[in-house]
Formats: structure tokens, C-alpha cells, sequence
């Protein structure tokens, strides 16, 4: 069975969508909360659809790649978290949007970073480094008993339980105030460890990559191939 990767799910204007839809929170909240509700739906001006049910202002844009952002403070701590809202904006960079994080600090200081993926693998580790923050809980890789390598390219960590680490020089920071900020990097290196290549390329049957599902939230695991990229269309073309 082979497997997909949508490696640019979320791309610079992805993140910048997603992130307009979380503008005002009673308003988003409210609109969220119209569906079947003509009045409310009129109240925010959304005209209606045949046959469909208006949803208002919910964020739905999914699956997200769960990426696991690794970097080191200016003392040299290492710490990773998992980020949804980000993707492949270009031939060798990656983008992501963040909230204010001991990441985005660290970011900031040392401007280098390492990307690597979640897998079926590592769920409850990686949900965890998503859901605890290196402010409160300074040690929280040692507790998943996680071990670091640094990175002989870049002043960043190698978390070494994934298989799959792309090394990572940030280009630009955006800096959106309270909100946080969208970060740009480029793309010095990608390791593979031999278990998850065949053929000297990438094999998303061997890495199986989990994705974040927004609608319930859940992960999911990447599923069948369904068609060739540049391929299937091509009944189209030859008519």
C-alpha cells in the first residue's frame, strides 16, 4: 500500500488564511455557531446556499501536517514542539505560523531550527510536546525519555526518535505583536535514517507520517495513493 504526503497542505498563504479566520473571537465563535440558524447566518450577511448548510467563520482547512519544530535556547536547551498551521511554500523552504512559545523566543535568539515529523510511532510523545509548554516544564523531552543530537550544521536538535529531520536556517520573521508571528526558513539538509528509504528515496509506507484533523480534532494516518501527481489529469489534456 502506498502512501501520500501533501507536503504543501499548508504553504505561506495557507497559514495566512487559516489565520485570518481567527480575527475576532466573538465573532468567530458566533459566526461558528450558525449553522441551520437563518437569523444568525442573516445577522452576519451569509447568503445562503441550495442544498448546503452555512457553517460561518469555522476553520476547516485539513488535513495539517504535524511538524515537530526543533531548537536550542541562547543557553543551550533544547526544546521541540508540533505545529499544524505550516507546509512547503517553496523548492526549499518551509513556513509555519506560531503563537507566542519558548520556540518562537528561541527562534528569535538563534534563528535555526529543525522540522521532523510526527508518525504513528510517536503520537502520544509528539501530542505531548505539543501540549506542554518548555516554560513550565523545562525538562519535558527527558520525560518521554526523548534523546537530543545536536546538529553539526545548524545550532539546533536532532531529535533522535524521528526518522525523518530536515535542517533548517530561518529566512524572515514576521512579527504579528501578541499574536505571534509566521516564520520562513530555508532548508540546509535533509536526514533520513536508512530505515524509512528505498531506493534512496523517502518511503512514506516505511515513515508513516500522521496528520491533524481540525474537524474533531484527531490524528490520522496518511492513506492510500489514489492517483499519480501530473498524471491523472491527463485524460483531460488528450481529449
Amino acid at each position: 500500500m502506498k502512501r501520500i504526503l501533501l507536503t504543501s497542505i499548508a504553504s505561506l498563504a495557507l497559514a495566512l488564511s487559516m489565520s485570518a479566520c481567527c480575527g475576532d473571537k466573538n465573532e468567530t465563535e458566533e459566526a461558528a455557531n450558525c449553522c441551520g440558524n437563518k437569523e444568525q447566518c442573516a445577522k452576519l450577511q451569509l447568503a445562503p446556499v441550495a442544498e448546503r448548510t452555512n457553517m460561518g467563520a469555522k476553520i476547516f482547512v485539513t488535513p495539517q501536517p504535524a511538524l515537530m519544530i526543533g531548537t536550542y535556547d541562547e543557553q543551550g536547551n533544547p526544546d521541540v514542539m508540533m505545529a499544524a498551521w505550516g507546509g512547503q511554500c517553496d523548492g526549499n523552504q518551509v513556513c509555519f505560523r506560531l503563537s507566542p512559545h519558548r520556540t518562537t523566543t528561541n527562534l528569535r535568539a538563534t534563528r535555526e531550527f529543525t522540522l521532523s515529523y510526527a508518525t504513528i510511532r510517536d503520537v502520544a510523545e509528539s501530542d505531548y510536546f505539543g501540549t506542554v509548554s518548555a516554560n513550565d516544564v523545562p525538562d519535558k523531552i527527558a520525560r518521554t525519555n526523548f534523546t537530543v543530537t545536536k546538529s553539526q550544521n545548524i545550532n539546533a536538535p536532532i531529535i533522535d526518535q524521528y526518522p525523518l529531520t530536515l535542517e533548517c536556517r530561518v529566512i524572515e520573521i514576521m512579527e504579528r505583536g501578541n499574536d505571534g508571528c509566521f516564520v520562513i526558513g530555508e532548508i540546509v539538509n535533509t536526514i533520513a535514517d536508512p530505515s524509512i528509504l528505498t531506493d534512496g528515496r523517502i518511503d512514506l509506507d516505511k515513515l508513516q507520517p500522521i496528520v491533524f484533523d481540525a474537524a474533531i480534532p484527531a490524528y490520522r494516518s496518511v492513506g492510500d495513493t489514489v492517483g499519480r501527481a501530473w498524471g491523472a489529469g491527463q485524460k483531460f489534456i488528450e481529449k
